[in-house]
């Protein structure tokens, strides 16, 4: 850890993607309709190997009571609850259709719940959601099912709902536990409150809990983020996602609420990071890639350690690599060699259900370097490590010709002591883990066609 210093991180604060996909979504194009989508599904549907993997299923619930002012997703502020029931009948005709393409009682071996804030639904929206779901796939008894939790929509009976439904994995948003940032982002949530809902999750049996926590938010320092960093320590969750605020006003309206002068100079954001990722190390956590960590023996450190890492739009997973579908406004699927996203308006996404259509409005269907390039990728994203001859036999290329401009690229990050070069790949180095982004980005030939990286957040 002590080889992480301030000025290493400094040097790569560049804007970069996440590669929750490769190619990635500002790449998606119009011109990639419902009819697209359809034929994916329905060759998922005739394909034997296709349908012997498991799914997983995205839903995506747009509602918050409030607005906090970081926020960057895809969300409606609304108090009147009742908008979800008609969203959710609009939900089930989504399901309907899907499973007219793709088959009824599809396997599901990962459900993610995501938003705006799932826990908008009341109890009964939630029991009335899994039982649709439940309708129309088989989850099975092994999978991940996991929900993202606003703690000031819950208390210890809505985890308990929550455990009766089937979900055994949690995310807690928690950001920040200064109540002075908490102030400034909109987002009051006392401390006590978070961990009176860890212990109740725990006494309830979920098999993984996770917090976000944000560094570079306003009105947070050094000073007050080690007290936050100590309050992790003592809450101690099986796992932690550690995001950088990426402040793009231009683009996200609640940001504007945002007083400028309130943020951190950026030497004090690099100073959160590295305090961060020396605290978390002493507290015995384990890196398992860009903003993610977690305990030794959770799932999600166990597969990092057996090779077993994948990528998908929720981030890293312990589940196979297989095809995602999103059902909800905005969201975001994968299926065979295709991406896809749904209409990101309310109105949008409802007409085109009225018409009996999907509301699939823009996607990508992959080239054949697009998947070279993405198993590349999530080779380095997931195990750190690119092996040409595995690679060369999949795709029936030679690496060192094929790559040959990138390969010139990682030999400099090699010399920055990043990566390492042996006689049958390379190999990302400790350090280089913290750096993940920024090695994988030498592999993304749009990126590097196109040197506009605004529109995406800073690796650091």
């Amino acid at each position: 850890m002590s080889l992480v210093s301030p000025e290493l991180l400094t040097r790569f604060d560049v804007p970069g993607p996440r590669y929750t996909s490769y190619p990635t979504a500002d790449r998606f194009v119009e011109a990639f309709g419902e009819r697209d989508y359809i034929l994916a599904l329905q060759q998922r549907s005739v394909g034997t190997s296709a349908k012997a993997l498991p799914l997983s299923l995205y839903v995506h619930i747009p509602f918050c009571e409030s607005l906090c002012y970081y926020c960057a997703c895809n969300k409606i502020i609304t108090r009147h609850h009742d908008r979800a029931d008609v969203y959710l009948r609009y939900l089930s005709r989504e399901v309907e259709l899907h499973t007219a393409h793709c088959g009824q009682g599809q396997v599901v071996s990962q459900l993610h719940l995501g938003g705006g804030s799932p826990t908008f639904l009341s109890d009964d929206g939630l029991r009335e959601l899994m039982t649709m779901l439940r309708k129309h796939f088989t989850l099975a008894a092994d999978g991940e099912y996991s929900i993202e939790i606003d703690p000031r929509t819950v208390d210890a009976g809505r985890l308990a709902v929550l455990a009766e439904l089937g979900f055994n994995r949690l995310s807690f948003g928690v950001q920040d536990f200064d109540p002075e940032v908490q102030k400034a982002v909109h987002r009051i949530q006392p401390a006590e409150q978070v961990f009176a809902l860890v212990e109740a999750a725990r006494a309830l049996g979920f098999a993984s809990i996770n917090i976000d926590l944000i560094y570079g938010l306003p009105r947070q320092t050094p000073a007050s983020f080690e007290r936050t960093l100590a309050q992790v320590a003592q809450l101690r969750p099986d796992r932690i996602a550690l995001y950088a605020y990426a402040h793009l006003p231009e683009r996200f309206k609640p940001q504007r609420r945002i007083v400028w002068a309130d943020l951190p100079m950026a030497s004090a954001k690099v100073g959160m990071l590295a305090r961060a990722l020396d605290s978390f190390s002493q507290a015995g956590y384990v890196y398992v890639g860009m903003d993610h960590f977690a305990l030794p023996d959770d799932a999600l450190a166990v597969a990092k350690r057996q090779g077993r890492l994948h990528r998908n739009f929720q981030g890293y997973s312990t589940q196979p690599d297989c095809d995602l579908i999103a059902l909800g406004v905005s969201a975001i699927g994968r299926v065979g060699a295709t991406y896809s996203q749904n209409a990101k308006t309310l109105d949008e996404y409802y007409d085109h259900l009225n018409q009996n259509r999907l509301p699939i409005v823009r996607g990508l269907a992959l080239t054949r370097d697009d998947l070279v390039r993405r198993a590349v990728i999530m080779a380095l994203m997931c195990q750190g490590e690119l092996l040409f001859e595995p690679l060369e036999s999949a795709w029936l290329i030679d690496f060192r010709q094929y790559f040959a401009t990138e390969l010139a690229q990682l030999q400099e990050m090699a010399g920055q002591g990043l990566v390492t070069f042996h006689a049958d790949g390379v190999q990302v180095t400790d350090m280089g883990w913290y750096f993940v982004r920024g090695i994988a980005m030498t592999f993304d030939r749009y990126l590097q066609a196109d040197r506009n990286r605004t529109r995406f957040s800073r690796i650091i």
